[in-house]
């Protein structure tokens, strides 16, 4: 049983990863599995604001699962991240700050 619980983190932690890339792609604007499905989708204004919702419901389920089997997650983001999907709304502030870098406004000249 203990190759099954190993392949379990290591199968939910691959997701976890998958599902982590997938939100940051949408959040980039970059293509997605999402574009495939749904094509049309594309020439309406409101495309990146559900593909970004539909990736970070993906997300949120993989951590609740990783939480409910006790499966490690927080070690794969930053901490402002895994903070931001504890709380779990996706805000303008997640949008806006998901990728903590020094390129505030504040250093820009």
């Amino acid at each position: 049983m203990g190759d099954n619980a190993n392949l379990s983190v290591d199968f939910f932690v691959s997701k976890l990863d998958d599902a982590k890339n997938h939100f940051e792609r949408a959040l980039d604007c970059k293509h997605t599995e999402f574009d495939d499905l749904y094509p049309y989708m594309i020439e309406h204004p409101q495309f990146f604001w559900y593909k970004r919702y539909v990736a970070w419901s993906e997300l949120l389920t993989i951590v609740k699962l990783c939480e409910e089997l006790n499966f490690p997650w927080t070690d794969r983001f930053t901490e402002r991240q895994a903070e931001y999907v504890r709380n779990r709304v996706m805000s303008g502030t997640v949008l806006d700050c998901w990728y903590e870098t020094n390129d505030t406004r504040e250093h820009v000249g």
